[in-house]
C-alpha cells in the first residue's frame, strides 16, 4: 500500500491510498482529519470482507493542496465574512467526484466521518449515479440549533495553534479527552501517534482546518437538499458526543427517506478501538443489504 496522487480538477490534487480488492468503498475523513485518522485496524477489518478500499485526504489537510488565503477568525465566521477564494461543502464534494473518476469507479459506498459525512451526503444529493449507498458516521444536516458543538469545544477548538509538533500532539490529548467517546477507555498512545503523524505530514495544520471550518459554515442550512438523497442510507451516531450533538444524526437520518439510526452507546466523537468490529459490521451488512437488493431487482 502507497500514496498515490489524483488531480481532480479545478487545482486540486488529492493524496490517497488504496489496500483490497471488491466492492468499492470509499472512506472520508472529517475536519482536519488526514487519510489515517481511517486507522489501519479498522481498514483491514474492511479489506478482510471483500471491499476495495480508498482513503485520502481532503483539501486542505496533509499532503492535498492547501489554499493559499489566510482563513477567517471567528468573528469573520460569525458574521459570515468569506475570502473570495473560500470553498464550501459542495467544492470538496466535488473533489470526490472527481476522486472517483481517477479511480475508475462508476459509483462507490460512500462512507463520511463529521465533516466527511457532510461531504458524502453532498455527493449523494449531486451526484445520486455516483453513490451507491451512503454512511453517515456522527455528521448532520447544518440544521440551525442541532447537531452544534457542546459550548466547552467551541472554546477548544478556538484555542490558540500549536506552534511545535509537542503542542499539536497535547493538544490532541486534550481535545480527544473531552470528545472521545466516554464508555471506552482512552487510546492514548494511539492518539499521540496519530497526532505526530499528522504533523509530521503537514506541519502547522491549524490554517487548513480554519478554512475547512469556514467551509462547512459557508454551506449553511443543507436539509432542502439532503432531503432529496435517494442512496440507500446508514446513519451511526454516539449518545456522548460533544463535537456533533446527537441531534445531528436524528435530523440526517430524519432527512433521508428510509433512512436507518443506529445510535451507539458510550461512543463520543471518535472512532475507538473496541467498536472498530461493530463499525466495520454495521458498514458491511448495510452494504451487503444494499447489493443484494439490487442484484435481486428485476431486470426491465
Amino acid at each position: 500500500m502507497s500514496e498515490r496522487v489524483a488531480e481532480v480538477g479545478r487545482g486540486i490534487t488529492l493524496t490517497y491510498e488504496r489496500q483490497g480488492a471488491g466492492v468499492p468503498l470509499l472512506l472520508i475523513a472529517g475536519l482536519g482529519q488526514q487519510k489515517h485518522e481511517w486507522h489501519d485496524g479498522l481498514v483491514a477489518q474492511l479489506v478482510v470482507r471483500g471491499y476495495d478500499v480508498v482513503r485520502f485526504d481532503n483539501r486542505d489537510v496533509g499532503t492535498s493542496t492547501h489554499a493559499g488565503f489566510r482563513p477567517p477568525g471567528g468573528l469573520a465566521m460569525a458574521r459570515k465574512r468569506w475570502d473570495a477564494q473560500q470553498y464550501d461543502l459542495g467544492d470538496m464534494a466535488a473533489d470526490t467526484a472527481g476522486l472517483l473518476d481517477i479511480l475508475g469507479w462508476r459509483s462507490a459506498h460512500l462512507v463520511g466521518m463529521s465533516m466527511g459525512g457532510m461531504i458524502a451526503q453532498t455527493v449523494a444529493a449531486r451526484h445520486p449515479e455516483r453513490v451507491s449507498s451512503l454512511t453517515s458516521i456522527f455528521s448532520t444536516t447544518g440544521a440551525p440549533r442541532v447537531g452544534r458543538p457542546a459550548p466547552s469545544t467551541w472554546i477548544r477548538m478556538f484555542a490558540r495553534p500549536a506552534r511545535t509538533r509537542e503542542e499539536h500532539v497535547e493538544a490532541a490529548v486534550r481535545m480527544y479527552r473531552h470528545i472521545g467517546s466516554a464508555g471506552y477507555p482512552l487510546d492514548e498512545p494511539r492518539i499521540r501517534a496519530t497526532a505526530g503523524l499528522t504533523w509530521d505530514r503537514d506541519p502547522r495544520p491549524a490554517a487548513g482546518v480554519g478554512r475547512q471550518l469556514a467551509g462547512i459554515l459557508k454551506s449553511g442550512d443543507r436539509t432542502r437538499e439532503v432531503r432529496t438523497i435517494t442512496a440507500p442510507t446508514l446513519v451511526v451516531h454516539g449518545d456522548r458526543d460533544q463535537m456533533v450533538n446527537p441531534t445531528g444524526g436524528a435530523v440526517t437520518a430524519a432527512a433521508i427517506a428510509g433512512a436507518r439510526l443506529h445510535t451507539v452507546p458510550g461512543m463520543g466523537h471518535d472512532l475507538p478501538v473496541a467498536l472498530w468490529p461493530t463499525f466495520a459490521d454495521l458498514i458491511d451488512t448495510h452494504i451487503r443489504t444494499v447489493e443484494f437488493r439490487s442484484s435481486d431487482a428485476p431486470i426491465l
